[in-house]
């Protein structure tokens, strides 16, 4: 697989994050450097550790995870984006100040599954992982922070409204990856 092809994987796959990246700029009004450093991080670093993840589960487990992945993603997805939406009703005490570790981890699996099905595809065709993930990682990063530095100034811009569309997109996110694993 040429330098390209992985450049173009590495981008798919981190559109979801950068998605939510947005969306989490927008929500969250202290502590920007510290959310945006721990998203960007642990976005990254799951978007890099699930292909390694799915390398080394093989064929074995490529039918159990493909049942269950997509229902686990929407599930995710849709909590934290109804989660935004509530969040935007209420008054200025109910902002986010920050990122949680906790909510960062989950936000962080749920955007990473489709990666461990390309770990196993990498399996498939016996390619070597390493330069692959860390290529993966480095481009999830840098579009997660990029995201969350958009998402943070349109915040500010617009506001509560914004927010309730943050939340919209991520539910969205979460219809549109179960929809294509449905159909």
């Amino acid at each position: 697989m040429d330098f390209v092809t992985v450049i173009l994987i590495a981008i798919g796959l981190s559109m979801d994050a950068f998605a939510v990246s947005i969306a989490k700029g927008i929500s969250v009004e202290r502590n920007r450097r510290r959310s945006v450093i721990l998203l960007a991080s642990l976005f990254g670093g799951f978007q890099g550790l699930m292909p390694v993840i799915g390398w080394f589960a093989g064929l074995g487990l490529r039918d159990m995870i493909m049942e269950v992945d997509h229902w686990v993603a929407f599930g995710l997805l849709g909590f934290i984006g109804a989660k935004m939406i509530h969040d935007s009703t209420k008054s200025e005490e109910g902002k986010e100040g920050d990122v949680t570790l906790s909510v960062a981890l989950v936000l962080a699996i749920a955007t990473s599954i489709d990666a461990l099905m390309v770990g196993l595809s990498f399996a498939f065709l016996e390619m070597p992982i390493l330069i692959p993930v860390l290529i993966i990682g480095v481009v999830t990063f840098t579009l997660s922070y990029l995201g969350f530095i958009f998402g943070s100034r349109m915040g500010t811009i617009f506001g509560r409204k914004i927010k309730v569309l943050g939340g919209l997109v991520l539910i969205l996110i979460g219809i549109r990856i179960l929809i294509e694993h449905l159909l």
